[in-house]
């Protein structure tokens, strides 16, 4: 049997509708922003592999620093014990994240990063609230969230996730949270006033800043999510940066708070982090969170944690990718991307109609835009149809339904980039002429 036919046999893939499935693509191997197929074919990955890989697959550093690590430890757990690369990692993490941050709790992917960071919110004002007849009060239990907002897969990050078809099947099962729209002129002060009114029982607030990620690449302004902040802190409320895409430089800075005046008090990271090569989720939080934990009382002890918790390998890998990011030409490279982006959207918006594209956006490293074509959501056919026009041409891109966009590995070149450019804008013209 082939490998798809194996792969049929045994595999149930992700975000894949299971009947009459596509039979998914053997990769065999990674090379740079390339992808390589059993049968010889290349592919640029223009998508990081859903937003992960910074500096290319198969990096010479950071394998080679995962070889030296994987000799000497490969696992050990994480209650008890410590070791050199978890905290290594946290003393060179600490400062670069944007905010006076104390503590680094890990864990091992997006989703649980976030889960950590809301178990982390409420059990903070749990610990601080007095008890009467042995029942503690109840006063800050809710969470603040974007509609359109995607956390995460997990029922704490699904429960502050926009309700859509990833949550649709749990919708009973998810916790109380007041949503709201993403800042704009025109709703702002309402925004304010929802804060206002509900500030008393709100816990935390749980942001993606700036772009909404799995919720299609949506974009908002800085200087609005600012004043939103400002409101939400008057308050004493808990703010939660999701930065799990948004980290390690795709929004042209190295996270997508430093935009924003007013920071986070607790932030989530992964994707990125490991610069792709394993999987590991990073919390951080400030002092203040953390001395909530700080008691006597060990019903205040936060009981989460993972097998893999720091896992030494994983950790390794993201030493390994910190050092390649703080070198000059990976940190021009992204000014670089970002300049072009700018550019080929100024081009894709001055010489396409709205009706064949709308919407074309830049951040960073990030660049999309919607197909005029059917409805604007994640289940538009038009996407599959897209990633097999981009795949026959050599470059894969995974839509977000009719959202197109690009987030690609720094290490891409002038010429891969220009690729990237013409299969798009090929795309739009064949779209064009149905």
């Amino acid at each position: 049997m082939t490998l798809q036919e194996r792969d049929y046999q045994v595999i149930w893939h992700p975000f894949t509708q299971q009947k009459n499935r596509q039979a998914p693509v053997p990769i065999v191997k990674g090379k740079g922003t390339l992808l390589f197929d059993e049968n010889g074919n290349t592919y640029i990955d223009a998508i990081s592999s859903w937003w992960v890989t910074l500096h290319g697959h198969a990096h010479p550093y950071i394998a080679e620093k995962l070889y030296q690590q994987a000799l000497q430890l490969e696992q050990v757990i994480f209650a008890g014990f410590t070791h050199e690369p978890a905290v290594a990692l946290a003393e060179k993490l600490l400062p670069l994240l944007p905010n006076q941050f104390a503590k680094i709790f890990y864990s091992d992917n997006g989703s649980t990063s976030t889960e950590v960071a809301l178990k982390m919110a409420l059990q903070f004002w749990w610990n601080g609230r007095s008890t009467v007849d042995g029942q503690r009060s109840t006063e800050r239990t809710k969470i603040l969230a974007f509609n359109n907002a995607y956390h995460g897969d997990t029922f704490g990050a699904m429960s502050v996730s926009d309700r859509s078809v990833f949550t649709l099947a749990f919708h009973d099962k998810l916790f109380e949270v007041v949503f709201v729209d993403t800042p704009t002129t025109d709703n702002i002060d309402a925004l304010i006033a929802t804060v206002n009114q509900h500030n008393s029982t709100i816990a935390a607030f749980i942001y993606e800043p700036l772009v909404q990620g799995a919720g299609g690449i949506k974009m908002y302004d800085a200087t609005l999510m600012d004043s939103l902040l400002a409101a939400v802190k008057q308050h004493g409320i808990i703010c939660i940066a999701d930065e799990v895409m948004t980290g390690f430089g795709r929004t042209g800075k190295l996270f997508a708070s430093e935009y924003l005046t007013h920071k986070p008090d607790i932030i989530c990271l992964s994707k990125g982090l490991t610069g792709g090569t394993m999987a590991l989720g990073v919390t951080a939080c400030t002092d203040a969170i953390y001395q909530a934990f700080v008691n006597d009382d060990k019903l205040k002890t936060f009981f989460h944690g993972h097998s893999f918790t720091a896992n030494p390998l994983a950790c390794t890998t993201a030493l390994a990718s910190l050092h390649l990011l703080a070198q000059n030409n990976c940190l021009q490279t992204i000014a670089w991307i970002e300049a072009a982006n700018k550019a080929f959207a100024e081009k894709l918006t001055t010489h396409y109609s709205p009706l064949t594209i709308k919407n074309v956006r830049v951040l960073g490293t990030i660049l999309a835009f919607e197909i005029a074509s059917g409805k604007d959501e994640y289940l538009n056919n038009i996407a599959s149809i897209i990633t097999q026009k981009a795949m026959a041409a050599g470059v894969y891109i995974r839509p977000l339904g009719n959202t197109v966009y690009i987030m690609p590995p720094y290490c891409i070149t002038a010429d891969e980039l220009q690729k990237v450019y013409e299969v798009l804008e090929n795309i739009v013209v064949e779209i064009a002429k149905v």
